[in-house]
């Protein structure tokens, strides 16, 4: 019996850079799986699974979590500065 393959996205952008690849997947397939069959991390070094989170939409996600057909898989760059701890300090520069 063949095995079913689905269309799914792997993106990863920065603020100089965004990168996608579409790729096709055996269904079941893992986020992981995705991210490791597109090469991106051979494409862009900087990516580290331990530290960046990922998603799909736009909505965190594990790495084990199987995709769908259509899936859009998310690698994000970590923040330098928590967003409360930054909308504090435009709050605090605007009241002075």
């Amino acid at each position: 019996m063949a095995e079913l393959l689905i269309a799914v996205e792997v993106a990863y952008a920065r603020s100089d850079q965004q990168m996608i690849i579409p790729l096709q997947i055996t269904q079941g397939d893992s986020v992981a799986d995705a991210i490791e069959q597109s090469g991106i991390i051979s494409l862009i070094p900087e990516i580290n699974l331990m530290t960046n989170k990922v998603g799909i939409f736009g909505k965190v996600c594990s790495l084990d979590r199987q995709l769908r057909s259509g899936d859009r898989v998310e690698i994000y760059w970590p923040l330098k500065i928590d967003p409360k701890e930054s909308r504090r300090q435009r709050a605090a520069k605007s009241n002075h």
